[in-house]
């Protein structure tokens, strides 16, 4: 009982004491960003991050769907023996 107890104590000193980050609110921040009327699509107002990010998207898409292309036409056309 007595170890079940000072354990108890001791978990909830550990939890209760510990140290919190204090973390800036950026909702506003981000919500003026995105919400600019700047002609950049919604998709790329988060910066260069954002910009790699969707252009590295875009080249393994096409690479992807010309791969599959290849392996269709691959199977479709038989190999001569």
């Amino acid at each position: 009982m007595f170890q079940h107890l000072s354990l108890q104590q001791l978990s909830s000193r550990t939890i209760s004491s510990s140290a919190r980050r204090q973390v800036d609110n950026m909702v506003k921040e981000k919500q003026k960003l995105f919400q600019a009327d700047n002609g950049i699509p919604v998709h790329l107002k988060g910066g260069a991050k954002d910009a790699i990010l969707y252009r590295a998207t875009m080249a393994l898409t096409v690479f992807g769907s010309g791969f599959v292309v290849y392996e269709l036409l691959n199977a479709a056309i038989p190999k001569k023996a």
